[in-house]
């Protein structure tokens, strides 16, 4: 990501609202959600100790990344579909010599639906690592983020299974309000390789929106192509560190950034988070006016896609954390319980969003009386 704001050029829209109205989690099911545990040490946790290596495109770094992206989701998530999305180019840095670049599409749609009938909740991450300084790590950029996704999906992966189930037995299934699905996009290319420019930076997400853009669903399917059927692009980057400060960058997505808001003190009132941010919360705009956004944004993945239309909510703190394209921006310098943290918050989002209370789990007529 680039430390420039540029000038938005889409006028700013105030406080639109969902597509279909979703109903707030119970504070019991908050208390269901898990927070990873253990599987966030930097040492030997399954989901984050196995990308806190280099990942440069084309590096041996690269294909680990890949592969333990793909082992987690064939062996714990075999319902998710997965995709590749590979693309070549050339860097200032390698100069004639193209890279390859390849994002990872995991995908759990209602099992009804057929290429272009459901509506996504879209979590995203880079995965890739800055070329230099030699070795980096980018523990916040990203793989932290990328573990965060990957215990997402594991987390709403039985909510969504009994959902879908009570949904056919219903027949409740086939209309694009009910249609919902979730995917996670992991994607290659995001950093710069000598300096950020709209050419040098952001490969994958480039090469992704571009191809979507040009996917034409067939005829009679409820979304045009790939890029229509995006409900929110929800992009986490450079989260890891202690007391993060995320903004609401974004007029038009200021309602979902709220949701989360809300979601995160609701948690913190019911004492299911452990960092203690000093301004007390992540997320402090929930209240933010309208004449409160200016016309700026971060550049990162989420632009090429912002600019064909979609709705974009972006997780990235300003200011940057401290060891921001810095050798200390490794495993020992996360703050463990704020990735558990935004895990917990997240995980909730989505869980909210595609209104699992219609599966809330069983204990909470008991617990709430």
């Amino acid at each position: 990501m680039s430390l420039l704001l540029m000038v938005l050029l889409q006028p700013l829209l105030w406080l639109i609202a969902p597509a279909a109205a979703y109903t707030a989690l119970s504070d019991f099911f908050l208390q269901q959600v898990p927070s990873g545990g253990s599987d966030f040490d930097i040492d030997s946790g399954k989901l984050l100790a196995p990308i806190l290596i280099p990942r440069v495109a084309g590096t041996p770094g690269q294909v680990a990344a890949q592969e333990h992206f793909v082992n987690f989701f064939r062996d714990e998530l075999p319902a998710w579909s997965m995709e590749w999305f590979n693309s070549t180019s050339t860097t200032p840095a390698t100069g004639s010599r193209e890279l390859p670049f390849a994002n990872l599409v995991f995908r759990r749609e209602p099992p009804w639906t057929k290429p272009g009938q459901s509506n996504l909740l879209t979590l995203v991450a880079h995965y890739d690592s800055k070329i230099a300084p030699e070795g980096f790590v980018g523990a916040t950029d990203s793989a932290a983020p990328c573990a965060i996704l990957m215990h997402v999906a594991r987390s709403i992966d039985a909510y969504l299974t009994q959902m879908h189930d009570e949904m056919q037995a219903l027949g409740e299934g086939g209309s694009v309000e009910m249609d919902m699905g979730v995917q996670v996009l992991l994607l290659d290319g995001e950093e710069a390789f000598v300096r950020w420019t709209d050419t040098d930076s952001l490969y994958g997400a480039r090469a992704l929106a571009e191809e979507w853009e040009n996917t034409t669903h067939p005829a009679m399917s409820g979304y045009a192509n790939p890029l229509d059927q995006i409900s929110m692009f929800v992009l986490l980057d450079l989260l890891g560190s202690a007391d993060p400060v995320v903004p609401s960058y974004f007029a038009t997505t200021h309602w979902a950034y709220a949701a989360m808001a809300t979601i995160e003190s609701r948690m913190r009132a019911l004492n299911l988070l452990e960092s203690t941010p000093s301004r007390g919360a992540f997320l402090p705009d929930k209240d933010k006016s309208a004449s409160q956004f200016g016309r700026g944004f971060v550049e990162d993945d989420h632009v090429p896609f912002m600019h064909r239309g979609v709705p974009i909510l972006h997780l990235i703190p300003t200011p940057f954390p401290k060891v921001w394209h810095t050798m200390q921006d490794d495993g020992p310098h996360l703050d463990l319980p704020t990735v558990r943290d935004w895990a917990r918050v997240v995980t909730a989002f989505a869980l909210e969003w595609l209104d699992m209370m219609e599966v809330e789990p069983e204990g909470a007529a008991v617990a709430s009386g």
